[in-house]
Formats: C-alpha cells, sequence, structure tokens
C-alpha cells in the first residue's frame, strides 16, 4: 500500500463530503437553501426531535395487553452497536414524548420540562440516550441538515477596501460579496455564536417574520393538528444573542447602516449533533449550580486578531451545558438529586425558554428532559416548592418492563458469549427474565370487575398473570370460554393500578440487579457456560438479602411478592422446558406428531358439530363420527369439569376465528390457537414415557462422562443424533447440555449428584 495515494485517496473523500454537504455557506447561499426547504429550515427543536421519530419510522404491534406503537428510533438501526443499546418495549413511554414533542409543536414553543419518573434501572436513561443517538444520526443526513453561522473577518489584503482596520487595502479594488469562503490567512479572526443561534435571527424581526409566514405557510395555532406546521417564537420573535448583537450592531455601526456588508462577515456552518462535543445534546449530572455561565472574551490573547472596530466592545461570552445544549435537547438526569434551589431556574426557563444570569439573559431552543426515580419524586410532591413545579412539568411514568419476552431482549442483547468469555446456554436469559417480572407483578383487584370475569381476576396466580401478559395464555384450568373472556381482558388488567402511586412496575428487582446476577453466574466454577442452575443459585442470593433490596422486604399477598418461591417456579419452568427439548431431541414423540394428533381430532369434532356422517376409508361406508375417538384425546386435554358439548363447539368456533384472522394461512396453528391444550397433550405423553425417558438421559450422562466406552455402537448413535439435535435445534453445546440433563435427572428422576 503506498501511503501517499491512500492519504490522498481518504482525503478526496472527506473533502468530496464536506463540499456535498453544503459545510460552509455563504449569508445568501443559506438564504437560498432556505427558500428550497423553508419548512425544513425554520423548524424548532422540538419540531426537529419529532421529525427524527418520524425519519426512522413506526410501526403498530398487537400484543396480548393491546396495540402499541413503537418506534424504530429506539431499536437504533442506524448504529452498529444498536443491537447492544436499544430500549426494549416501553412503548408507552415513546407514545407519552411523541404526545409531549406534539403539544409543544401546536403551542409555539417548549413550555414544560419532560420528566422521566420510574424505579431505579427502567431504562430512563437509555430512552432519552436513544434520542440522542438519533438526532445524531438525523443530522447527517440531508434532510436533518441543521445550521449555525460565524462571524469571520479577513486579512487586509482579503478585505480589498477594508474601512474596519482589515488592513491597507487599495480602495479601488472590488469588495468581495462574502467572507465566508475564505481560507487560511485570509482570515484573521473567527468568533463563533456561542449559542449556536438560527441564522435567520439574522434578519430583523418584522422582515423575518413576513419571510417565515410566506415561505412556510404555518397553520394558526388554534386547533393545530398533529402534523400541522406551526412556527415557533424562537424563530418569530427571537433575537441572536447578547454577543452576537455587539458584534452586529459594531459592524452595521462600522459600515454606517449597510445590513449587506454586515453580512458578508456571516460564515453559515452544518450544525451535527453530538453529544460527545457537546453540540446540541447535552446531559447534566447532579450538581449544585447554575448549568451556565459567562466569560469575558476581551480578556483573551486572541481577541488581538478581530479588528479595531471591535476592540472597544466588553464581549461577554456566554459557557456551560445549557448553552452547548440550545437547538437540541437536554438531559438532567436524576434532577431531584439535587436540592431545588439548584434548579430553580427551571421554573422560567421551562415556561418562557429564557435563562438570567448576571449580565446576560439566554434564550434557548431546546427540548428539556429530566429523570427522578420515584422516592425521589415523592418526597419532592411533599415539598412547599411543588405547587410551583407542577404546572411546568409533564410527568411520564417509566415503569419495569412486565412481560418477560421483552424483558428477555434486555438480557439477550448485553449477556453474549463475547461479553461474559462463555457460551450463553438456552433459557440461562429466560430464567432471569422470568424471576425478575414475576417480582414486579402485584396482586389484581378483583372488585374493579363484575360478573364471571371478578371470579377469574380473583384466582390468577403470578405466573398466570406472566403467561398472560407474555403470550396471551390463559390458565390451565379455564375452560376455553373462561379463558376467551381473561384474554379479551388482559389489556384492563394491564392498566388496572395505573392511577394509584404504587403502580404494578414500581417495586421489583431491576434489570440491573439481574443482569449482575447473571454476570455473576457466569463465573461459576462449576459449569463451563452460563446455565439456567448457575442463575437459579445467584437468584436465591438475591432473595437472601433482604436488607439490601427493598422489593424482597414487601408482604406476600396471595402468593405475589413471594420471590423465594418465585426461584422455584421459574425452576420448574425451565425443567419443563429442558424436559421436552430432550424428548423433541430424541425423537421419542415430535412436534409433528401432536400436530396429526389434533388435526385429526379436530376433524373428528367438526362433523360432529355440524351433525355430518364421515366415509370410512376401509370399508368406504358413512358413519357417524368416532365418540370413543373423540372422547379419548379429550381425557387428556380438556379442563376437568368442563361440558363435552361446550368444549367442542368451543374448539370450531376459536378455529373458525383464526381462518377470519389469517385468511391467507396454508395451514391451521393449532398450537397457536390452543397452547393450553398442546401443554397437556405433552405432559400426558411424558407420563406414559417416564420411564423411556429416563434409560434414554442415563445414556446420554455415560455418553458425556468417562463412561463413554460402555455404550455399545448403537446406543452411541443414539446419543450422538440426540446430542446433535439439541445443538441444531436449541443451541446446546456438549458442556451445557450435561449440565441441562444432570439437573433434570437430579430434579424430575432422583439420579444421583
Amino acid at each position: 500500500m503506498d501511503a501517499q495515494r491512500w492519504l490522498a485517496n481518504v482525503g478526496s473523500g472527506v473533502k468530496g463530503a464536506f463540499v456535498a454537504n453544503r459545510s460552509i455557506l455563504s449569508y445568501p447561499e443559506y438564504l437560498q437553501a432556505f427558500l428550497e426547504a423553508p419548512r425544513a429550515h425554520a423548524r424548532s427543536a422540538a419540531q426537529y426531535l419529532r421529525d427524527v421519530l418520524d425519519h426512522f419510522g413506526s410501526e403498530e404491534r398487537e400484543t396480548p395487553v393491546g396495540r402499541v406503537r413503537r418506534f424504530r428510533l429506539f431499536d437504533l438501526p442506524f448504529d452498529p452497536d444498536g443491537r447492544q443499546h436499544r430500549v426494549a418495549g416501553q412503548e408507552e413511554v415513546q407514545a407519552a414524548i411523541y404526545r409531549a414533542l406534539g403539544a409543544f409543536v401546536r403551542s409555539g414553543r417548549v413550555n414544560k420540562l419532560v420528566l422521566l419518573h420510574g424505579p431505579n434501572g427502567s431504562a430512563k436513561s437509555s430512552i432519552v440516550s436513544a434520542l440522542i443517538r438519533g438526532m445524531e444520526a438525523y443530522s447527517r443526513t440531508p434532510e436533518g441538515t441543521l445550521y449555525r453561522f460565524h462571524w469571520v473577518f479577513p486579512s487586509g489584503r482579503a478585505g480589498r477596501g477594508g474601512g474596519l482596520g482589515f488592513g491597507g487595502g487599495r480602495g479601488d479594488e472590488p469588495e468581495l460579496p462574502s467572507f465566508a469562503h475564505l481560507e487560511g490567512d485570509a482570515l484573521d479572526a473567527r468568533l463563533s455564536c456561542p449559542m449556536k443561534d438560527h441564522p435567520l435571527l439574522l434578519v430583523p424581526r418584522a422582515e423575518r417574520r413576513a419571510l417565515l409566514e410566506e415561505r412556510c405557510r404555518p397553520s394558526s395555532r388554534e386547533g393545530a393538528g398533529e402534523r400541522d406546521f406551526v412556527l415557533s417564537d424562537y424563530l418569530l420573535d427571537g433575537e441572536v444573542c447578547q454577543y452576537c448583537r455587539q458584534v452586529h450592531d459594531a459592524l452595521l455601526a462600522a459600515y454606517r447602516g449597510d445590513w449587506l456588508k454586515v453580512l458578508r462577515h456571516v460564515q453559515v456552518e452544518r450544525l451535527y449533533v453530538s453529544a460527545r462535543y457537546q453540540q446540541a445534546a447535552v446531559t447534566l449530572e447532579p450538581q449544585l449550580s447554575v448549568d451556565a455561565g459567562y466569560r469575558q472574551v476581551t480578556v483573551d490573547r486572541s481577541a488581538a486578531a478581530l479588528p479595531p472596530a471591535l476592540h472597544a466592545l466588553t464581549l461577554l461570552e456566554p459557557a456551560g451545558p445549557l448553552v452547548a445544549g440550545n437547538r437540541g435537547l437536554v438531559e438532567y438526569s436524576d434532577l431531584l438529586k439535587r436540592p431545588p434551589e439548584a434548579f430553580k431556574y427551571l421554573l422560567g426557563m421551562a415556561e418562557t425558554g429564557r435563562v438570567a444570569l448576571d449580565q446576560i439573559l439566554l434564550q434557548l431552543d431546546a427540548v428539556l428532559i429530566a429523570s427522578a426515580n420515584e422516592k425521589q419524586l415523592s418526597a419532592f410532591k411533599e415539598s412547599p416548592d411543588f405547587a410551583s413545579y407542577k404546572g411546568r412539568l409533564e410527568l411520564v411514568r417509566v415503569p419495569y418492563l412486565r412481560r418477560a419476552s421483552v424483558e428477555r431482549e434486555v438480557y439477550d442483547q448485553q449477556i453474549t458469549s463475547a461479553a461474559v468469555g462463555r457460551h450463553v446456554a438456552p433459557h440461562a436469559t429466560e430464567v432471569a427474565a422470568r424471576w425478575a417480572v414475576l417480582t414486579r407483578l402485584k396482586r389484581p383487584l378483583p372488585e374493579r370487575y363484575e360478573g364471571e370475569l371478578r371470579g377469574l381476576v380473583e384466582e390468577l396466580a403470578p405466573l398466570e398473570k406472566l403467561r398472560l401478559y407474555d403470550a396471551g395464555a390463559a390458565p390451565d384450568r379455564l375452560s376455553l370460554a373462561q379463558g376467551k373472556v381473561l384474554r379479551k381482558h388482559a389489556p384492563d388488567l394491564y392498566r388496572e393500578s395505573e392511577s394509584y402511586p404504587n403502580y404494578e412496575g414500581r417495586m421489583g428487582a431491576s434489570a440491573r440487579e439481574v443482569k449482575t446476577a447473571l454476570l455473576n453466574a457466569a463465573q461459576s466454577p462449576a459449569t463451563r457456560c452460563l446455565t439456567p442452575r448457575a442463575v437459579l443459585d445467584e437468584l436465591r442470593a438475591i432473595c437472601r438479602d433482604r436488607t439490601v433490596h427493598d422489593f424482597l422486604q414487601q408482604e406476600v399477598v396471595d402468593g405475589y411478592h413471594d420471590h423465594e418461591a418465585f426461584v422455584r417456579v421459574v425452576e420448574a419452568e425451565v425443567l419443563d422446558a429442558v424436559d421436552e427439548e430432550i424428548r423433541e431431541s430424541m425423537g421419542l414423540v415430535s412436534e409433528a406428531q401432536y400436530r396429526e394428533l389434533f388435526g385429526r381430532h379436530v376433524a373428528l369434532v367438526s362433523h360432529w358439530v355440524r351433525g355430518e356422517k364421515i366415509r370410512n376409508a376401509v370399508t368406504g361406508e358413512y358413519a357417524p363420527a368416532d365418540e370413543a375417538r373423540m372422547v379419548e384425546l379429550e381425557k387428556v386435554v380438556m379442563p376437568e369439569g368442563e361440558d363435552r358439548t361446550a368444549f367442542r363447539r368451543g374448539l370450531i368456533a376459536a378455529v373458525g376465528a383464526y381462518r377470519l384472522d389469517h385468511p391467507d394461512a396454508a395451514e391451521i396453528d393449532y398450537v397457536a390457537i390452543f397452547p393450553d391444550l398442546f401443554r397437556r397433550l405433552r405432559e400426558h405423553t411424558y407420563e406414559e414415557r417416564r420411564r423411556e425417558l429416563g434409560r434414554a438421559t442415563d445414556g446420554l450422562l455415560r455418553y458425556l462422562s468417562d463412561e463413554r466406552a460402555s455404550l455399545d455402537e448403537k446406543a452411541r448413535r443414539q446419543v450422538e443424533r440426540t446430542l446433535a439435535a439439541m445443538r441444531d435445534r436449541y443451541g446446546y453445546c456438549e458442556d451445557c447440555a450435561r449440565d441441562a440433563i444432570l439437573f433434570l435427572t437430579r430434579r424430575r428422576y432422583d439420579a444421583p449428584a
């Protein structure tokens, strides 16, 4: 590789991108860009952030607890490391933030601080981080273009007519229309607008208002809809910062009111949002001072390069996180950990967008988002200051996740083989996710329901509630009709405590604590993989430390909040799953056989319900549906005490509903329609073949130990086929397969340790 050629190629690409992105413009060039896309260039910070969410799109998703809208930004599709940092779930929070932004847009200004509140570790910071990452990516697209401006002062030779102390250029030489594109020695100084103010603020207010209203054709604020374009107060009535006003007025006076000559000194630059470099995206940690200040520029040695026309000015340059976050987003992390005196300036700022310093009044256009945990918020509500703040806060609740499959996404994206240095066995993160969600569930409130539903809700156990939320699965003990009623009201159950201070999802194990347990389990010396058994040991350890974790101190109510029992519950669940996977891998009973058996039963019931006869394939004669065959399967799958006729009619009704909802489906997915019935069928088959399975697992253990030579060739081939199936279908390696089989046999078959 030739180094010089490689550098030349890279340099050529960088320069091409710089030109293509229109990174530096003169003021006339910027104004032309505005005229070509006025609404894109006239967006406020709230409009910009809402457009960020819209840019990456959204999708409607059906869940057992209702329809949700998920914004793809929170999946970070633009980030190479997005999988690790994406926000799992929390669609209700996303919708609340989007609604708040819409309200800000319609009112023409950000008039509230969005306060995300919830328990520790509920993804408040992750949500804001995703928003900032989205802003960074969007600002690099043509649709997300932002601009700021600088003041540039040419050297005497470049200035050509001088007059402001730029040197002794000859007066008869033509003057440049703009100094924006001068480079290197041609420039004596460049002063950046510290507030990153919008370039349109340089236009006098009356003319600016007329231009914006003519070109943008905004909607009236009264009755404005979600997609209407409303001009913000910041652009309609705002002014450049005091620093830039002093420079502007000094130049205007020096040029004797020739405003076009003042604009020659304006260099417009593309603004890219960057949290790393605090460009329109800033996170503030708890501190005891106001988040802005200023410094006197004239004491800086760089001021010597300024023209004499500006030497008499005392330029006060604002600085600090608020200044850096202007035109974008400012996050106050753990806001309420500060004493109220340290953020009282937010009272005025949240309502007017202005902050008064000793000698400077800052005007901001930024979305303000803060986070706080529930304990801090509860204490703040008791404070006398809260009455002043409540009208300036948009409270958005961020609870713990309550769907185990979504909670598992959190661990799957962070607990990987690369992260822990070991193979992650099947079900390791699933065990952790189920236990975490069980600790967060609250006993339902049956008094909120009527009739049959009230009794169903009252008897709902924690694991049954978890399955209902997660997969829409009704308890096995219920009839098909009762299960249908319960599934229909799952969204009501999910939201029943939203209006209560002690809402469901406020207490329980946090994802941070469970992630720590998973990382500790990965260091277990008892196994070479991160296994469910090691995770269960860590969960038991958490339950023993009642003084550290508040959720362990809750009173057990009808099985809820019994966190030690939940460890046993998830252990039984994982044993069922391992048991089924080993059986499937051994080929004892395949899923296809279950489906075929159930399909034949549905066909018989269908003829029975319609009163039709069935042709016998052997004799060719027509006869009624075989009652004995139907009863044989129904003894296994039908809930005890249910009426046989009602069960059969419910079966056909459920299949009919599936056909209506899936008209293009080539086959009927009986497992999806009747998960509880299939579970009973598998369990029945397991009990019948328990002894056969015990012998098979014994052969597996001997193969995976030092006794492999004791197996004959046929037994070895069978074991190898089983292990290959466990690897290919479920992701087991030999080490975690051995651990899973040992775990199963110890718990289910009383095998020696």
